[in-house]
């Protein structure tokens, strides 16, 4: 387990977008829901895009407070992409290397930074499988990690108390310090 003051690096292939992670992660979860698995498609589309996805069609995230993230750099090289143009999800994608760096649904208190761009020994475990009914055909799962058809009761929770301890705030990713500062 972290240590509330332990950082963690989050960065895009090149290394032109950094991010900082504070403390311990809301949860690190694998999310199966078509949104994610049509996204994460689309993104390793791009030229030169790193994987994404896991091989049984899972995307990796670790859920961080937003109140707990710095960008270091970079921000000027974020393109926002929505599924579609209501949506309240949108990833963020590193222009320069094609690179996705996180999704954010943008009514809540975190940011889910894909996994993948933490480097490995600093990465959490996965906790947990959500949205398991929309997994591809023929995945079978060991049970070495909770797997949830929907978002359990345990994802809603962890999120629930993230919020209480953020004061039931819920900033726009723009409206973070971090984000406003590195764009002035």
């Amino acid at each position: 387990m972290s240590h509330p003051h332990e950082t963690r690096a989050a960065s895009c292939r090149c290394g032109a977008v950094t991010l900082e992670l504070v403390g311990n992660p809301i949860v690190a979860a694998t999310c199966y829901c078509h949104s994610c698995q049509e996204a994460g498609r689309a993104f390793e589309a791009l030229t030169g895009a790193p994987a994404l996805l896991d091989a049984d069609g899972g995307t990796p995230y670790v859920l961080v407070r937003k109140d707990r993230i710095a960008w270091l750099s970079g921000v000027d090289q974020l393109d926002e992409h929505r599924l579609n143009a209501d949506s309240p999800t949108r990833r963020f994608v590193a222009r320069c290397c094609h690179t996705p760096m996180a999704l954010e649904f943008t009514k809540g208190h975190w940011l889910s930074v894909y996994a993948g761009r933490i480097p490995a020994r600093e990465r959490p475990p996965t906790a947990m499988r959500t949205m398991v009914r929309d997994r591809p055909d023929g995945v079978e799962f060991s049970d070495d990690v909770p797997s949830y058809t929907s978002h359990s009761g345990k994802f809603m929770w962890k999120l629930l108390s993230a919020w209480a301890a953020m004061g039931f705030r819920a900033p726009p990713i723009e409206k973070t310090q971090s984000w406003t500062r590195k764009q002035g």
